[in-house]
């Protein structure tokens, strides 16, 4: 068999081996040859290697076949699946909130940041314009507000578990956001990664000025950074993993060996060669084909 398709079930949501035979007989009624469902979790993640299909033609067919089940499906070759050099998004990926939309509570203007924050991640607004609107909105503010705004972030379900596992087997983990280093650099020890790549909020005697720091960190400084990063570390794009939900994220997720749209924007989802709708972070480590029991608790 040289590729495999991977099921993953949202959190609290199993399936069952009537489900997984769906998935394959989908597949071999195209005519693919393959081997019997896999299961890396018990009720949670299985897989089923295949011949003679291109992996989009099979996640398709599997996909028809599985209706509304809240199951993600991830196909892929077989060979080098599990990757070396993971590049990930923070905001709404490794954390459930965008930071500057919880700074803009701060000003009374949430709701209004939130409404760009969206547009811009959708691709509908240039990240970097939207960046310095946002930001300018901030003007003013105690820079000590960073401090208080940070005890709002909470850890996406799976992520220290996805970071352990990867480093444990070798991988190097970078976070990399168009959000601001104040974070990036608390979520890297928080979770685990070797390093992390930021924008900067400028400041002086104490507030905000209103401005970033330029040059802004925007969707080409993501794909800049998984190409640097991979040579670095001497892995081929094959052998990289890169996570995000939104549009800054799409061009590294298109070059990577395996790029998913992690609960992304429909604009990215649409777009990307795999993605999760349903699981958590560690449906990243079933898709590398881990097992329950290589999965670092969190």
């Amino acid at each position: 068999m040289n590729a495999v398709i991977t099921l993953i079930a949202a959190p609290a949501a199993p399936f069952d081996e009537d489900a997984a035979l769906a998935a394959r007989a989908a597949l071999e009624a195209l005519g693919a040859e393959t081997a019997r469902p896999d299961w890396l979790a018990p009720g949670t993640a299985c897989d089923v290697a295949f011949n003679r299909l291109v992996p989009e033609q099979a996640e398709a067919a599997a996909r028809q076949a599985l209706g509304d089940l809240p199951v993600d499906i991830v196909a892929q070759p077989l060979e080098g699946r599990r990757k070396r050099l993971l590049i990930a998004d923070m905001e709404s990926t490794i954390i459930h909130q965008e930071m500057l939309d919880e700074l803009g509570d701060y000003v009374g203007m949430k709701e209004r940041i939130a409404a760009i924050t969206a547009r811009a991640m959708n691709g509908e607004i240039d990240f970097r314009d939207a960046l310095r609107e946002r930001v300018a909105l901030l003007k003013g503010l105690p820079a000590g507000v960073l401090d208080e705004v940070w005890e709002r972030a909470r850890l996406m379900p799976g992520a220290r578990s996805l970071v352990a596992t990867m480093k444990a087997n070798g991988a190097y983990c970078v976070l990399v956001s168009g959000g601001f280093r104040c974070f990036t650099a608390r979520v890297r020890d928080w979770v685990g990664f070797d390093e992390d790549q930021g924008n900067d909020l400028e400041v002086a005697d104490g507030t905000l000025t209103g401005r970033p720091v330029e040059p802004i960190l925007d969707r080409d400084s993501k794909l800049q950074a998984l190409v640097r990063f991979a040579a670095a570390q001497r892995v081929p794009m094959a052998g990289t993993l890169a996570v995000g939900d939104g549009a800054n994220d799409l061009p590294m997720l298109l070059a990577a060996g395996l790029g998913i749209a992690f609960r992304a924007k429909p604009a990215v989802a649409a777009e990307a060669r795999a993605r999760v709708d349903h699981g958590d972070l560690t449906a990243l480590l079933y898709a590398q084909g881990y097992r329950a029991g290589d999965i670092a608790e969190s």
